[in-house]
């Protein structure tokens, strides 16, 4: 029967609904759904919590009766099989909803167009693709990780506007101001992990938690470290919520102790620093879907030379450290300004006395 502009309303409005959900549903995708019936809207719902209901559910409850005959906008393609939760495809079918417009099928194989095809069988009006870039990108880390098998990496960098992240001496407290420090909280708490390196944890010893949000889980910290150098009196072991702790050598002295503080220990066999695709590979196994880096100019570097930046959010402060402070990140030195990595402004706006940019790579 086609798209119309109150079809796109409807899914804006679904679209709004999932967004609730943005710091609360790791491991699952954000989810809104929004129930119609004769131009009215009679249910709204959407994905509040891992193991909870799922978007369709809250708005089949909320519409009664009255779902049957109505129009069903879905940010997400609903799911086919027994999880935690049963299909919601078949909640639908049950309630007789008439059609359902999805703004984009489900990314995960066990799901992907089985979902849809289940209610077209029992002839619901199936339509996708409406607002599906906007739905998808409610979800990069979940979309991400069932295509590529590796979560969403965004990378948060503080700089003076020199490209500076600390004194030469180390002192980086404070870089920018308050309000910039606490928008990074917005970003900590919708990441299902948090990776730094251990010369970030020795010179600040940080607690990587969030404040001011309640995810109802913390991020998994992450700590790269090489040799198994962090000493089990680091702050953030002493915090709710995991601590991974990844290094290539574990002496057995050092490993029990952190044990016994509370970390996990994980080792990878090798030489060299630690390799951040099988980082990322065992970080996907774990369910991570957003991944924050949030470390000192070498391991920013090393997952920017690695291509594995997917997107940076990078605070510029107004004031000038001079050319004998730390840099933002170590990059390899290049013999022509073709071999530039570029990348692409996704967002410019000013948090407090801060400039906030989102870059994204731009593609070669």
């Amino acid at each position: 029967m086609g798209l119309s502009a109150d079809d796109a309303g409807h899914m804006a409005q679904a679209l709004r609904l999932a967004e609730r959900g943005l710091y609360t549903t790791d491991p699952n995708p954000r989810v809104g759904c929004v129930l119609t019936r004769d131009g009215a809207v009679v249910g709204e719902g959407f994905h509040e919590r891992a193991g909870a209901a799922h978007a369709e559910v809250h708005a089949l409850a909320a519409a009664g009766p009255r779902a049957r005959g109505s129009t069903a906008y879905l940010t997400l393609e609903p799911c086919s099989h027994h999880g935690r939760t049963p299909p919601c495809a078949d909640a639908l079918v049950a309630a007789g909803v008439a059609r359902v417009v999805a703004a984009m099928e489900d990314p995960n194989p066990r799901v992907r167009g089985q979902g849809l095809a289940r209610l077209r069988t029992a002839g619901i009006a199936v339509e996708t693709g409406l607002m599906a870039a906007e739905a998808a990108a409610l979800n990069p880390g979940f979309v991400q990780r069932m295509a590529g098998a590796r979560p969403f990496v965004r990378m948060k960098i503080a700089a003076s506007l020199d490209g500076r992240t600390a004194l030469a001496s180390g002192a980086s407290q404070w870089i920018t101001g308050e309000a910039a420090r606490a928008d990074v909280q917005h970003w900590r708490a919708r990441s299902s992990a948090i990776v730094t390196g251990i010369g970030t944890v020795r010179a600040d010893d940080p607690s990587l938690t969030v404040r001011r949000f309640d995810t109802g889980r913390p991020p998994l910290r992450v700590v790269l470290d090489g040799t198994l150098a962090m000493s089990p009196g680091a702050r953030m072991l002493s915090l709710p919520g995991a601590t991974l702790v990844v290094c290539r050598v574990a002496a057995a002295a050092a490993r029990a102790a952190l044990q016994a503080a509370g970390a996990e220990v994980l080792e990878q066999p090798g030489a060299g620093p630690v390799d951040l695709s099988e980082l990322l590979r065992e970080l996907a196994r774990r369910e991570a879907n957003e991944v924050l880096v949030e470390a000192g100019a070498g391991l920013s570097g090393a997952f920017i030379a690695a291509g594995l930046v997917d997107e940076m959010v990078l605070f510029l402060a107004p004031h000038f450290l001079g050319h004998e402070a730390r840099a933002l990140a170590q990059l390899p030195g290049l013999s022509h300004m073709g071999q530039r990595g570029e990348w692409d402004l996704a967002d410019v706006r000013q948090v407090g006395a801060d400039l906030r940019l989102i870059l994204r790579p731009r593609p070669r």
